[in-house]
């Protein structure tokens, strides 16, 4: 089963490499931080703030690309944690079908962002991470 969460929070360090996203589930109290890459924490700054650049990023070309081929970004899904990296798919509907492709979450977000698509986690991944007894912070 995947629980649909937002994100709530970007924590982004010029001095460190390492930026954190917090998403937390959208009906319920339980969150959980990944850590990211600094330019794809930008880029999902930069979207939520509305700012628009000039020429197209990394995420403006995926979506370009997605949508000339007859494709909508339908979902993004945190489907896993294998040690301590999560992983992502990016569901896309094509001719009515899905088309799943492998994505880095920070990648993912920042097009979920970037496209007002729902962000899904898959209810083991939320519950190994957010769960009673797992180490977090709440939001």
């Amino acid at each position: 089963m995947e629980i649909r969460c937002e994100l709530i929070r970007i924590m982004i360090t010029e001095t460190g490499d390492q930026q954190v996203i917090v998403l937390k589930e959208a009906k319920g109290r339980r969150s959980f931080p990944i850590v990211i890459g600094f330019f794809e924490a930008a880029a999902i700054d930069r979207r939520i703030k509305g700012h628009v650049l000039p020429r197209p990023m990394t995420h403006d070309l995926l979506a370009s690309v997605i949508e000339a081929m007859g494709g909508r970004l339908a979902k993004v899904v945190v489907t896993d944690l294998r040690d301590h990296t999560f992983f992502a798919s990016l569901v896309i509907e094509r001719g009515g079908q899905p088309v799943l492709v492998d994505a880095r979450p920070s990648d993912a977000i920042a097009l979920a962002v970037a496209e007002g698509t729902p962000i899904f986690v898959a209810d083991h991944v939320l519950d190994a991470v957010a769960g009673p007894s797992a180490p977090g912070f709440s939001a």
